[in-house]
Formats: structure tokens, sequence, C-alpha cells
């Protein structure tokens, strides 16, 4: 997390337990130009749970559900200061990788990280 050239943009996708969505998302935007990418969940028992260290280091985060965003505000107000935050209203009904989600990610998440 040191120095970056000034057009990095560093993206964070968070859902609940970091299992589809999140990863799926990481997964698809990871080859994007000019951009470096992460996921986490917000359950403890997430495989990547969020910290602050995450979200310091993001610049835009992106939550799959208005619960998530509700979940992010509470606990982290105070780092979400300087932060994006955008919602994408994608509920948990799709695998990982799954079509369907990924056509959703790159519609919504694409005219707002190029």
């Amino acid at each position: 997390m040191g120095k970056r050239p000034e057009h990095l943009k560093h993206v964070l996708f968070v859902c609940g337990r970091n299992k589809r969505r999140s990863p799926t998302a990481e997964a698809i935007f990871a080859g994007f130009p000019d951009i470096e990418v992460d996921s986490a969940g917000l359950s403890e028992d997430s495989v990547s749970p969020l910290d602050t260290d995450l979200i310091a280091w993001a610049d835009i985060i992106f939550v799959m559900e208005r619960s998530h965003l509700g979940r992010l505000k509470s606990r982290y107000s105070r780092q979400l200061k300087a932060s994006r935050v955008v919602c994408l209203n994608i509920p948990d009904k799709y695998e990982y990788m799954d079509d369907r989600l990924i056509a959703l990610l790159r519609a919504k998440v694409t005219p707002m990280i190029s």
C-alpha cells in the first residue's frame, strides 16, 4: 500500500461474506487498466473481512446492497468521510462468476471506473 501513480484508482467491492458477488467483481475488474481492485465482506466469517486499512486504501467502495451500505456506515462512519461509496443494488441470488452477475457488474461499474 505504498505510493502509487496518480492515475491509478483503488476500487474495493464489498458484500456480506465475500464469497460470490464481491470476489466476482474483483475477478472481472482485475484486468482493467489504471485500477487496482480488492474485495471484502462485512461479516466476521468473511473469506476476507473488511477492515479500516482496506477502507483507507480505497478511492471508491462499491457495496452490493443497501443493507451493506447501512452496516458499512454504522461501523466505519469516521473512516468513510473521504471515501466515495456506491450501492450497486445487486441481490444475493447469484453464484460466483454467474454470467448474469458478470453482466450486471459490468453494466453498473464500468461507467464509474473508466
